[in-house]
């Protein structure tokens, strides 16, 4: 992992830039933290930027605010994505934890909560790790 990369890791959100078919930029808040194998997300296996991320596996980090704001010259890194889905259980595990330890109360609270919305909307919760090396 680059040291670029790995700084990320410290951030409390980064903004994940995926990109669409035709190179345009999507960028998202997400959380992150650092396990042995690289940096970690956590994100609905439905979602559009595991879609994007499916056709091409790579990304752009930024530090950001909680709704996505980067500061102007704020760093940025590079990162291949690799989709770690269940019943990866080793992978997924790891990346958990380290998620929830970081994030502690906040994290749980928010996937509890997400939880009671797709059985609501009867959805699948199911959730994807994103490792990004």
């Amino acid at each position: 992992m680059t040291p670029d990369l790995q700084a990320m890791g410290e951030e409390k959100f980064v903004s994940l830039t995926t990109f669409r078919k035709d190179g345009s930029p999507v960028s998202t808040p997400v959380w992150v933290a650092s396990t042995p194998e690289g940096l970690v997300v956590t994100t609905p296996a439905g979602s559009h930027k595991v879609k994007r991320l499916r056709r091409r596996a790579e990304a752009t980090l930024q530090p950001c605010s909680r709704r996505g704001t980067v500061a102007p010259g704020a760093p940025t890194a590079s990162a291949t994505v690799e989709i770690i889905e269940p019943p990866d259980a080793a992978g997924t595990k790891r990346a958990v934890d380290a998620l929830s330890s970081k994030y502690g109360l906040e994290y749980r609270a928010v996937l509890g909560l997400e939880k009671l919305v797709t059985l609501a909307r009867r959805r699948s919760g199911e959730r994807v790790i994103l490792r990004l090396t």
